[in-house]
């Protein structure tokens, strides 16, 4: 969509600058107009690089950053600051510099006539659909920074999950990096010194060494090719995985592995339960609620079991019986919110299955961690140890040979 800077004067004379997302021109004159300022210059901007080194240097805002900007934000607020000044005290003391940007460009909107939410909905990057959803709420019930305080609630127990799961792969991610490391280093630089060995003596190699050694020659004369090989077919998984349908099958298909697959179902399930919960207890139409949670879950799989609840919602349904049709949401979830639906607090109770699956995700990384140490050990000590094998088996065939030869 093309990018117009503006400048316009108040009702009360003030001058007032910005920049606005629109199809035409006459699309920012109306928008304007409805926001009380009166169009003194328009021009169309010209379109930035789709790449940009500043866009490479900044990195990203992780989740711990953004809910501690949430939540003195919204403390700021609730102690009588004025918004642009909070905003202004926030510039300064922010580190990101994706973050501090935003903030500034922000402050500079809301100056201009924007609204917060609308200020925010610029930066995507920044702050989600999810964010600029409940800070709309806010603006309009006049309860910004109670939203805020909940948003940040929100996102510390979000980023609490995804540094729980992040933990509990960095292990097995270390021991597995090793062991390819290891067998490497075996296969090229070890093997090759006993088969030059064995060779001298020219006896009959074991079957299982032989194997061993054809297979150490074969790695070290395409060591280059495998290596390709390896990276090509991690890119195509990758790239297949950003499409639709590679990334609704490698979801489905997670959620059948042993472990890791209900591990990754019981995040959904959280992520769903809190998101659906903040919003609505945000004041944030139930519609556009789900539509929002469908895209936070993180799997297609249970965002399509929400997007087909939210369907026959709109056409008249009850929420708990397309969420028991979808299969893909346990009896708990389906009842818990059957209760909430009957009872006028579907808020609270999807606040307590969030937290039931917050308990529920802390058991299933712990588990993950407990089966794959165990796991990686007996494979790791299994090649290993086929490998010595394969190399002292010679010895132990060669031992009556040598002694037959040089006993005497």
């Amino acid at each position: 969509m093309p990018l117009f800077y503006y400048r316009g004067t108040t009702p009360d004379g003030k001058s007032v600058e910005g920049e606005m997302s629109a199809e035409t021109q006459a699309e920012v004159i109306t928008s304007l107009r409805k926001r009380n300022i009166i169009p003194v210059a328009i021009e169309l901007k010209k379109k930035k690089p789709l790449i940009s080194l500043e866009a490479l240097t900044l990195g990203k805002v992780s989740a711990a950053e953004l809910a501690m900007f949430t939540k003195q934000f919204g403390t700021m607020l609730d102690a009588g600051l004025p918004l642009l000044e909070a905003l202004n005290t926030q510039y300064k003391q922010t580190k990101n510099r994706l973050l501090k940007n935003a903030i500034r460009e922000i402050a500079k909107d809301v100056e201009g006539g924007y609204t917060l939410a609308e200020a925010m909905k610029k930066h995507k990057k920044v702050f989600s659909d999810l964010y600029v959803n409940m800070v709309e709420a806010g603006e309009k019930g006049g309860a910004l920074g109670e939203i805020l305080a909940r948003l940040a609630e929100y996102l510390e127990k979000m980023a609490d999950i995804q540094r729980k799961i992040k933990g509990a792969m960095i292990y097995p991610v270390i021991v597995i990096c090793v062991m390819i490391v290891a067998l490497a280093a075996l296969l090229i630089f070890v093997i090759p010194t006993f088969a030059g060995l064995y060779q001298g003596f020219g006896a009959q190699l074991p079957t299982l060494t032989r194997i061993v050694i054809a297979v150490s020659n074969f790695v070290k004369g395409n060591i280059l090719l495998l290596l390709g090989v390896t990276i090509g077919v991690v890119a195509l998984i990758y790239g297949w995985y950003r499409t639709t349908s590679g990334k609704e099958v490698l979801d489905r298909v997670i959620l059948k592995v042993p472990i890791l697959g209900g591990l990754v179902h019981k995040t959904s399930l959280a992520r769903f339960s809190r998101t659906l919960s903040t919003l609505l207890n945000s004041g944030v139409d139930l519609m556009e609620a789900m539509e929002i949670t469908a895209r936070t879950t993180g799997n297609r799989v249970v965002q399509h079991g929400i997007v087909r609840a939210r369907n026959s919602i709109r056409e008249g349904s009850t929420i708990s019986r397309p969420l028991e049709q979808a299969r893909i949401f346990p009896p708990l979830v389906v009842q818990m919110v059957a209760i909430g639906e009957q009872s006028g607090n579907l808020d609270e109770m999807l606040s307590k299955v969030a937290d039931f699956y917050d308990k529920e995700v802390d058991a299933a990384v712990e588990a993950l961690t407990t089966a794959l140490e165990p796991i990686i050990m007996v494979l790791l000590g299994g090649i290993v140890g086929t490998m010595v094998i394969a190399m002292y088996l010679p010895i132990f065939k060669l031992i009556p040979t040598l002694m037959e030869k040089f006993g005497h």
